[in-house]
């Protein structure tokens, strides 16, 4: 079992280094390149040394106790072994995510536009969101398993309701904080209420819903790995316990980073969103 891992092990340090080589030959005829090396060698260099004190302490050492603390040759050895179920348990999360985090966009910034424009909605919405929001979304757990028996459903609104609250808060906000001279210019301009709402509050409060997208999406995958845990039988959050539970601690760690590669890339998409939309307001908000 050793050689086993430690021949997949050689085999990610040797594709590593023969990247390596090849980027170090292009960089000078590839200046987009050469830029990306320049930028992210710092933490490249990090993230290796940080992987060399981990086989140090753990398989050099054994300063940790084994099977809890594997070394990152375990680990790797743990994804290769479980590939498929780590395929589809990411497959299942990614499903369950886009899911209910669409559900709570839409819906957030459908109730959001309410509140911060129609005087009604605001006097009606706003306790339903001092009194709700506030609430974690993984608190519903134990109503929303007995109201549904679905799990893959009750899934969903948890996590549609996770990213709500934060959605409907800050798009409400944007909303209504919108200069009043953008909108008395587009009223003297003869522009109807459609207009207003669609074509001048919303544009205006568009930082403001992206904030809002952020937060939800932190909250939403709080919430998927908790309601995989308990309820959903796939996803990466139900690896990580059916993992936990026979104490397979390097699946364990290996379903840390699966989960931390996913979130990552997922807010790394959000982000290029975010700078698109925005472009027009460049140079003018700090991120």
């Amino acid at each position: 079992m050793p050689w086993v891992e430690n021949h997949a092990y050689f085999i990610f340090l040797s594709a590593v280094l023969a990247a390596s080589l090849v980027a170090a030959a292009l960089q000078h005829a590839w200046p987009g390149l050469r830029r990306w090396l320049r930028d992210m060698a710092p933490i490249l260099a990090a993230a290796f040394v940080l992987l060399s004190v981990w086989e140090i302490i753990t398989v050099g050492l054994h300063l940790l106790p084994m099977p809890y603390f594997p070394g990152p040759a375990g680990v790797l050895q743990s994804l290769v072994s479980d590939r498929a179920l780590v395929f589809d348990s990411t497959w299942h999360s990614l499903l369950l995510l886009i899911g209910g985090y669409t559900l709570g966009v839409l819906s957030g910034v459908v109730t959001g536009v309410c509140i911060g424009w129609f005087e009604p909605a605001r006097y009606w919405g706003m306790p339903v969101l001092k009194v709700v929001g506030p609430i974690p979304a993984t608190a519903w757990i134990p109503l929303a398993l007995v109201v549904s028996p679905n799990a893959m459903f009750s899934a969903t609104a948890l996590i549609a309701l996770a990213v709500w609250f934060p959605v409907t808060m800050l798009t409400a906000s944007g909303i209504s904080n919108t200069r009043a001279s953008y909108l008395d210019v587009a009223r003297t301009l003869g522009a109807s209420r459609s207009y207003l709402i669609f074509r001048v509050a919303i544009p205006a409060a568009m930082p403001n819903i992206f904030i809002g997208l952020f937060m939800g999406l932190g909250a939403s995958f709080l919430t998927l790995v908790v309601a995989e845990t308990v309820g959903v039988k796939s996803g990466l959050g139900w690896y990580l316990s059916w993992a936990q539970g026979w104490a397979e601690y390097g699946k364990v760690y290996g379903a840390l980073v699966i989960m931390a590669a996913f979130f990552s890339t997922i807010m790394t998409a959000l982000f290029r969103v975010r700078d698109r939309v925005l472009v027009w307001q460049k140079g003018t908000i700090k991120w």
